[in-house]
């Protein structure tokens, strides 16, 4: 076959909807769905085993701290032993922890350290997971931004469907069986990765050490001023915004409206994510970042909303506008990522974005009480609502932010 008939045989396949694309798309969407059943049930099962809500605590945390820090390695060995094999490893892995974690609450009451234990696990696995996600979607589709904004359209729906379906399973038969379906799910996810026929595969990285690795990946994000610049106000939204909303916005919204208030207003954001990622899948702005940063202020009416008390309704429409404009960003984000860098450094530099943003927002979560408890909760989150439009304001206010321009990128 000589380049020009592959080309063209390239040019008429489907701008997303390849057989790899379908491959990815199940595999996400079935993890995604497990991911966002598991907080429910963990949390039901953590109480019921009489730990209460410090056993909570612990066990989410010892999923997020080993993957905040073992993030950037699992950049460099997806860069090193290729992303998929890391991607079908950690879901296997995955597979056998769930499995466990039902075995374990299907016969009995597991003890604390058990589940914090698979919890450490997972968050390992998760490390090694997510960085090499950076690099399959340009090689899987030609339309970049459009497959991102299907895939990210789909886990929204996942992420608002999940907590319910975890509920009635919980309701109607047992915490283990949440876990038996997520790790189920894990299982469909390997299967679909390993059999993708991936295009145009980077050069490994360099043989050496790991540090050294790691260091390549930091000249590479540190090179990039739009990306660090974008690191750097997402860091501090984490801590303002990301970290309080959620914690003062259930104490606020709970006891204003219930639990069936806090329910609406949160499914009303899950609804907005999936708005954001089918405007995504439309508009093709020529300066993404500068696009998706304007979308961005609506964020700001998330917290603001709870500040000023809002009646349920417009308070929903509120979180619905800002889940939007969260989303439109999200998807001009990670399309900017994957078509800016070059493929051989992707993973690690999708790592080192990836821990720059996760690790602020643990921080956020653990002040948000004592600061509220000195400030007040509405004025916690009236300062969220200025940091988010602050946050938009500096994204648009860098030059390589603001001018970043679309590349046209092609499988």
């Amino acid at each position: 076959m000589t380049a020009a008939t592959g080309a063209r045989e390239r040019a008429a396949e489907p701008a997303v909807w390849t057989r790899d694309f379908r491959l990815f798309f199940t595999a996400r969407s079935v993890s995604m769905l497990g991911t966002a059943m598991v907080p429910v049930a963990m949390a039901i099962g953590v109480l019921r085993a009489g730990y209460g809500a410090s056993g909570i605590g612990y066990t989410l945390a010892a999923s997020t701290v080993p993957m905040a820090a073992l993030v950037l390695f699992g950049g460099v060995f997806a860069d090193r032993f290729t992303p998929r094999r890391m991607m079908v490893g950690a879901d296997l892995a995955r597979l056998v922890s769930q499995s466990l974690t039902a075995v374990l609450f299907l016969t009995g009451v597991p003890a604390l350290w058990q589940l914090m234990a698979i919890s450490a696990v997972n968050g390992i696995a998760a490390a090694m997971f997510q960085p090499g996600l950076a690099s399959l979607v340009p090689r899987i589709a030609r339309d970049v931004q459009r497959a991102v904004a299907t895939q990210r359209t789909s886990e929204s729906l996942m992420l608002l469907a999940g907590p319910s379906i975890a509920g009635m399973l919980v309701a109607f038969a047992d915490v283990g069986v949440v876990f038996l379906i997520d790790a189920a799910g894990f299982g469909v996810s390997a299967l679909c990765l390993a059999l993708l026929r991936l295009r145009g595969a980077p050069v490994a990285a360099a043989e050496g050490s790991i540090w050294g690795n790691l260091k390549e990946g930091w000249r590479e994000f540190s090179s990039r001023t739009w990306m660090w610049g974008v690191i750097l106000v997402w860091a501090a939204m984490g801590i303002a915004v990301f970290g309080p909303v959620t914690p003062l916005g259930a104490l606020l919204i709970d006891g204003a409206y219930h639990a069936t208030g806090f329910g609406f207003v949160t499914s009303a954001y899950g609804a907005g994510t999936i708005v954001g990622g089918i405007a995504a899948m439309r508009v093709k702005p020529a300066r993404p970042l500068a696009a998706g940063a304007t979308a961005l202020f609506l964020l700001a009416l998330q917290p603001l909303s709870i500040t000023l008390g809002l009646p349920l309704p417009l308070m929903a429409a509120c979180h619905l506008l800002a889940g939007t404009g969260s989303a439109f960003w999200g998807v001009m984000w990670m399309t900017s990522v994957q078509t800016q860098v070059a493929p051989e450094v992707l993973n690690r530099v999708h790592a080192y974005e990836v821990a720059g943003s996760v690790m602020a927002i643990p921080v956020g979560q653990a002040l948000s009480g004592p600061v509220a408890s000195l400030m007040g909760a509405r004025e916690v989150l009236a300062v969220s609502s200025a940091v988010a439009v602050s946050g938009s304001v500096l994204l648009l206010s860098v030059p390589a932010i603001r001018r970043l321009r679309r590349v046209h990128h092609t499988v």
